[in-house]
């Protein structure tokens, strides 16, 4: 009896000896593994939240074969675009992603500001973070069309590029559309403005007065659209990302690992074995009970046995 005992508590310890071992052995590598903050910017991703919304265009002539076809074009029932000097012009957004990071920053913020100024651009959104050491620059530029790709290499020469996009996305139809739903409303607000002559119901006066206003309420937010691709504040956008990279910290040792490992080894090896012991504890209770219970079972069946004969 004494030998199975023994037996049964060795392989126990071996078990649990076990799942320590390999639950030490995956927190150990994992703190190796673990790439940290600092290797997510590397990868090109940030973690900036510019809520900055507003669009910029620009405008460039495009030749007869490349013209856009009216016709093709998706237009509001009833309206109609006659040839203008802007039906041979291509409405664009071209948009600059560049990331970099630095160990100078503040010469870095001076010299991206001096060049914004050089070129004559406009910062249009603007946010600092992070305290010296751990600090974050992310600036959304107006920069003219025609200076966009020297501007562009310019601001590549600050710090150490972590990745760069261009993105120019074709806005012409959108801007036709625009204008051809901004005549027709016109021609239905004129048509109501008519109506206004003529006699009617106080009812009938007051549902045309509303009308009226919800279509000058949508004039006024075209206008505001249209405004965008305004020729005269044509810019295209520059998105700059600049992260202070620091000082290199020093690595952490192995005897330090190895502490940290064990500890959180420990710890969650304990809620383990505790999670199962009560688990098991509550499978045992279960088993008596139900075993209780077929005991009393059977009691009942006898006693009936008895009764009735």
């Amino acid at each position: 009896m004494n030998t199975n005992l023994k037996r049964r508590a060795r392989k126990l310890f071996f078990i649990a000896l076990a799942i320590f071992s390999v639950l030490f052995v995956c927190r150990l590598a994992y703190g190796y593994y673990y790439p940290g903050v600092m290797a997510n910017f590397d990868n090109g991703s940030d973690d900036s939240d510019v809520s900055y919304s507003r669009k910029n265009y620009a405008s460039e002539k495009i030749s007869k074969e490349s013209k856009v076809d009216m016709q093709a074009l998706e237009l509001p029932a009833g309206s109609k675009m006659d040839a203008s000097p802007s039906s041979n012009t291509q409405k664009y957004e071209k948009v600059a992603t560049v990331r970099s990071k630095t160990n100078q920053y503040e010469e870095d913020e001076k010299s991206i500001n001096n060049k914004i100024k050089g070129f004559g651009g406009v910062i249009q959104y603007e946010q600092n973070r992070g305290n010296k050491g751990n600090r974050s620059l992310n600036l959304v530029i107006g920069i003219a069309p025609e200076k966009f790709d020297s501007f562009c290499l310019e601001i590549q020469k600050i710090g150490k590029i972590v990745s760069k996009q261009v993105t120019k996305t074709d806005m012409t139809n959108e801007y036709l559309q625009l204008n051809a739903k901004k005549v027709s409303l016109e021609k239905v607000r004129n048509s109501l403005l008519e109506l206004k002559d003529r006699q009617g119901r106080i009812d009938e006066y007051v549902q045309l007065e509303n009308r009226i206003l919800e279509i000058e309420g949508e004039l006024q937010d075209l206008g505001v659209e249209l405004g965008n691709f305004d020729e005269e504040n044509e810019f295209c956008t520059v998105k700059f990302y600049l992260v202070e990279q620091g000082e290199k910290k020093a690595g952490i040792g192995l005897v330090q690992r190895i502490k940290v490992a064990f500890e959180w080894t420990a710890k969650y090896t304990l809620v383990l074995y505790g999670v199962l012991t009560f688990a098991l504890l509550g499978a045992y209770l279960l088993l008596l009970v139900i075993e209780k219970l077929r005991i009393l079972s059977r009691i009942v069946n006898l006693f009936k046995e008895n009764t009735e004969k």
